[in-house]
């Protein structure tokens, strides 16, 4: 057995005695922290925590962190990170005008994104998406949810999806893997979209539930994309080969996502930039949760999902970096963190627990990530000295991840290898 003991921390936060599953409302401004503490991991899990009253006196490793706040891994719950290359024409398209409708509507976004999937390899997905998990993990992230949906054809999606797999099998945090078929229409489908849900429905899902490659099925539930007529019909294929429903909702409208997604028991409901109180009062009589995704409304220019509104009705707020090439080019967790703090008026601790806590409920993690709790694996950063846990969103463009460690071990990133 190894262990590891991180002395004199400044503030171990999101230390829980009693593991809370998920984090709601008027509790969201509550985090728990020890000051001046110890954490004490064996072999991959968190075996003990506290003051340093009662700290250990040796370890196989020590590490020293005065001055430095322990905080548990961030818990990302919706990104798009495998992809074929980044799309900066389209960001300046943005600038001179174009809206991301009409950019959709001239083959570019995510049409874009699919034809140039189709012409790599699986190799080349792979190698670039790894560079992108060891650059979130750097940002502090140690579990991650990674879509499909830039194939829109039946071998391109296979074949995200096996690159999904392959990062699940290779990298040092837990992956989810969502199928995301329906992303958008592909434009050969485009007068005959009946076909193109059929081939999703009857070829896709199948292929993909027998193969073992996906853990959930989401839809883009949206003004020019799908209905929730279409919506409703995908999720329930979904839920037949067993594939839980986690979709795209209320990003450029306000359409019926959020109420089709909580009939169909979605896991969560992702986007919210257009939540009014119709769409609140169907979340809070639901488990559904609310993953709000900032730094795409930050990067597009849409409205940000009123947060505030949503934790006063006692919901359960998720965020995540909904990092992809088209809307949100970023996994940075902290700026998202500060983003929520800065646009959507969360509270430095709410955000916390909605990039925790339950970013892991998001993903069905809770047993055993995001909070520090005895039994739970040991994922975790050191921050930079810090003064206070309001800086963390403060100081938006420093980086404050100073040491990761991934199940039990001090994480090198490859550069340093």
């Amino acid at each position: 057995m190894s262990s590891l003991l991180i002395r004199n921390i400044k503030t171990l936060v999101q230390a829980e005695n009693q593991p809370r599953q998920v984090v709601k409302g008027a509790d969201m401004a509550t985090l728990p922290v020890v000051h001046d503490a110890f954490i004490l991991i064996e072999n991959d899990r968190i075996a003990a925590f506290g003051p340093m009253s009662g700290c250990p006196e040796r370890a196989d490793t020590v590490l020293d962190a005065s001055g430095r706040m322990v905080f548990p891994s961030w818990c990302d719950s919706h990104t798009h990170i495998v992809f074929a290359a980044s799309r900066e024409e389209e960001f300046v398209d943005r600038i001179r005008g174009l809206t991301y409708e009409e950019i959709a509507r001239r083959g570019g976004g995510i049409l874009n994104s699919a034809r140039r999937l189709q012409e790599v390899s699986e190799e080349h997905l792979f190698d670039n998406a790894w560079q992108r998990l060891q650059e979130v993990i750097g940002y502090g992230t140690g579990a991650i949810e990674i879509k499909s949906g830039y194939g829109l054809s039946l071998e391109s999606e296979l074949k995200m999806l096996r690159v999904i797999r392959r990062l699940k099998e290779t990298s040092p945090i837990p992956v989810k893997a969502t199928f995301l078929g329906a992303h958008a229409v592909p434009a050969e489908y485009r007068d005959r979209r009946n076909e193109y849900i059929a081939l999703i429905i009857h070829k896709m899902l199948p292929r993909v539930a027998g193969e073992g490659l996906a853990d959930y099925c989401d839809v883009f539930c949206d003004k020019g994309f799908f209905t929730p007529e279409e919506t409703e019909q995908i999720l329930k294929a979904g839920w037949r080969y067993g594939l839980k429903p986690k979709i795209h909702a209320n990003e450029l409208g306000y359409t019926g996502g959020v109420q089709v997604g909580v009939a169909n028991h979605a896991i969560s409901v992702d986007h919210l930039e257009y939540t009014g109180d119709a769409e609140i009062a169907v979340l809070t009589k639901s488990d559904t949760l609310p993953t709000l995704l900032p730094s795409c409304a930050f990067f597009l220019g849409i409205p940000y999902a009123p947060a505030r509104k949503m934790m006063d009705a006692g919901l359960p707020v998720v965020l995540a970096t909904d990092y992809n090439p088209g809307s949100s080019p970023s996994g940075k967790m902290p700026f998202v963190i500060a983003l929520a703090c800065i646009k959507m008026k969360m509270l430095p601790e709410e955000a916390i627990n909605a990039a925790t806590v339950n970013g892991a409920k998001a993903m069905e993690l809770e047993a055993g990530y995001g909070s520090i709790a005895v039994g739970k694996m040991a994922n975790l950063f050191i921050s930079a000295p810090i003064p206070s846990l309001a800086y963390l969103p403060y100081a938006f463009g420093s980086n404050i991840v100073e040491t990761v460690v991934l199940r039990g071990k001090v994480w090198e990133p490859p550069s340093r290898q």
